[in-house]
């Protein structure tokens, strides 16, 4: 059997040895008995050649986004990329972009995290029934293309807005997250939410349109950003001259 060798270049850092620099490591895997993906390249190499090498992962299948990294220059999941078969150039595994780095290819996204706005159902009464908050097939419609982010950080990651300012503009996928629930209809607080979002305007109006192209899922952060400007516009009072 043939044996194509594809060299990995990949991040190393740990911030137990800070005065060390950060390095491209290079491994060298073989395709001819390797899994197609990316994710699968580095599992090789952490079982194989070097187990201190870090970075995360769960489910495999792109359902969780814990493999987010950047491959070759473009924010996505490792286990929903192809390894590259051009074996006369390597693939450059690195962290997500101005994240800080733990170690190697693991993050610190704990500001990520807590820039969510309030996710989930608010309402000041009990559904009807007092099982469920029912909800018609079109307002549920509105739904698509914003419930399924699930947080893979790889649309903040790069925005230029959010490397700048990542304490005041919250970034695409909170903004999108806000929106998911400012657009359902049994949520009833989506005056409260919006102001939220609009008392300091740095939290939505930095966006410069810039996420679509990196989402795994290929959602539109920067639409459902220019939905919510729009409404906030609109909710304010016509001015008198």
């Amino acid at each position: 059997m043939t044996q194509l060798y594809k060299e990995f270049r990949i991040y190393r850092w740990n911030r137990d040895n800070p005065n060390a620099k950060p390095i491209l490591q290079s491994f060298f895997i073989n395709l001819s008995n390797c899994g197609p993906m990316v994710l699968d390249g580095l599992q090789k190499i952490k079982s194989e050649d070097d187990s201190s090498l870090s970075y995360r992962r769960s489910c495999r299948e792109g359902i969780c986004g814990s493999c987010a990294m950047n491959i070759d220059g473009t924010n996505t999941v490792a286990c929903l990329k192809p390894i590259d078969p051009d074996t006369t150039k390597p693939t450059i595994i690195l962290p997500l972009p101005h994240m800080f780095v733990i170690k190697d290819l693991v993050v610190d996204l704990t500001n990520f995290y807590q820039q969510s706005m309030e996710p989930w159902l608010k309402t000041t009464k009990a559904p009807p029934d007092g099982r469920e908050y029912r909800q018609s097939p079109a307002d549920r419609k509105k739904l698509n293309a914003l419930y399924e982010c699930i947080l893979y950080a790889c649309c903040s990651a790069s925005c230029p807005s959010y490397w700048w300012n990542p304490e005041q503009f919250l970034g695409p996928a909170p903004l999108l997250h806000a929106y998911r629930w400012i657009s359902d209809s049994r949520d009833e607080f989506t005056k409260e939410r919006l102001k939220a979002l609009t008392e300091d305007q740095t939290r939505l109006y930095r966006c410069i349109q810039n996420c679509k192209a990196t989402c795994p899922k290929s959602l539109d952060p920067a639409d459902a950003i220019n939905k919510m400007k729009t409404k906030h516009l609109l909710s304010k009072p016509i001015q008198e001259f």
